[in-house]
C-alpha cells in the first residue's frame, strides 16, 4: 500500500511525461541505434560463422597434411629399408669382389712362388750337374793320365774309343 500512496503522490503528469520521454527515447534508439546494433551484430554473427567455416576447412586440411605426411614418412621409411639393403647387398658383393681378388692374387702369388722354386730348382740341378760332370772330367783325367803313363795303354784306350764312337 506504501507503494500505491506513493504512486498516487507523484502524480498523473509525471507520469505521463516520463512516458512521453520513455517512448520518445525508444523511438530515437529504434530509428538510429537499434538498426547500426542489429547490423553490426548481423555483421558479428557472420564474421564469426566464416570464421568457424574457415577453422572447420583448417582443420580438414590439417588433417589431410597430417595422413599426407604420414604417408610420405612410410614412404621414406620403405625408401630407407630398401636403400639400407641394397647398401648391405653392395657391401656383400664388395666384400667377395675383394675377397675372390685376395684369393686370385693369393693363387697368383703361390703360383709365381712355385715357379721361382722350379727355376732356382732347375738351376741348382744344373749347377749340381756340371759341378759333377766337372769333377767327373777332372776323375777322368787323373784316371787316363794314370792309365796313359804306361806305355801302350794310350794307344789301346784310343782304339776303344775309336770303335765305340763307331758303333754309335
Amino acid at each position: 500500500m506504501i507503494y500505491l500512496n506513493a504512486l498516487l503522490n507523484v502524480g498523473v503528469g509525471t507520469i505521463f511525461w516520463t512516458s512521453l520521454a520513455f517512448l520518445i527515447v525508444a523511438f530515437l534508439l529504434k530509428k538510429f541505434a537499434w538498426s547500426p546494433i542489429l547490423t553490426s551484430i548481423e555483421e558479428r554473427d557472420d564474421f564469426i560463422a566464416k570464421s568457424l567455416q574457415k577453422a572447420e576447412e583448417a582443420k580438414r586440411e590439417m588433417a589431410s597434411l597430417k595422413a599426407e605426411n604420414d604417408k610420405i614418412l612410410q614412404e621414406a621409411r620403405v625408401e630407407r629399408e630398401t636403400i639400407l639393403k641394397e647398401a648391405r647387398a653392395m657391401k656383400e658383393q664388395i666384400v667377395q669382389e675383394a675377397k675372390g681378388e685376395a684369393g686370385a692374387e693369393k693363387a697368383k702369388m703361390v703360383k709365381q712362388a712355385k715357379e721361382e722354386i722350379l727355376r732356382e730348382k732347375a738351376n741348382a740341378l744344373t749347377e749340381v750337374k756340371n759341378q759333377l760332370a766337372e769333377l767327373s772330367l777332372e776323375i777322368a783325367e787323373k784316371v787316363i793320365k794314370q792309365k796313359l803313363e804306361k806305355k801302350g795303354e794310350h794307344e789301346k784306350l784310343i782304339e776303344q774309343e775309336i770303335q765305340s764312337v763307331n758303333l754309335n
